[in-house]
């Protein structure tokens, strides 16, 4: 639904238009993650890598790069550099603790106060998916 307002400030018209969501506010409101096609990766199957299988492959890159624009960038900033509102990941780990604190924030989200920081991305984007952008994250500079 829709909600239009009229209001008059200093002799101009203002008009505001605010969608109002039926069924109340959600994490990241109805944003629908975006599919990601990783043909020319491997696949890796049902069991989840520990460590990201894809490093530093050009296509896991080039496609982790789309996936993260699409995804990602909305919370987390372009180029990984964020506004505040979500960590920066220019500057996650890229050790066994980095790729375990991210694997478990893909999959399982993020809640705080009773308010989600970050939705899961397991089942609605594959491992394969997650982990090329893993590959672009850690392909991004620090500056």
């Amino acid at each position: 639904m829709h909600k239009l307002s009229k209001q008059i400030l200093g002799g101009l018209t203002v008009v505001t238009i605010s969608a109002v969501m039926a069924t109340g506010a959600l994490g990241h409101g109805d944003v629908q993650p975006q599919p990601v096609d990783t043909t020319g990766l491997d696949e890796l199957g049902e069991e989840w890598k520990t460590v990201n299988p894809y490093g530093t492959n050009k296509l896991a890159i080039e496609i982790g790069s789309g996936a993260y624009n699409q995804n990602c960038a909305r919370c987390h900033g372009l180029g990984g550099k964020s506004g505040g509102l979500a960590p920066d990941l220019r500057f996650l780990e890229t050790d066994e603790e980095g790729e375990e604190w991210y694997v478990e924030r893909v999959r399982n989200g993020f809640i705080q106060n009773g308010a989600t920081k970050m939705p899961p991305f397991e089942g609605l984007l594959s491992q394969e998916a997650l982990w090329a952008i893993r590959s672009y994250i850690d392909s991004l500079p620090e500056d």
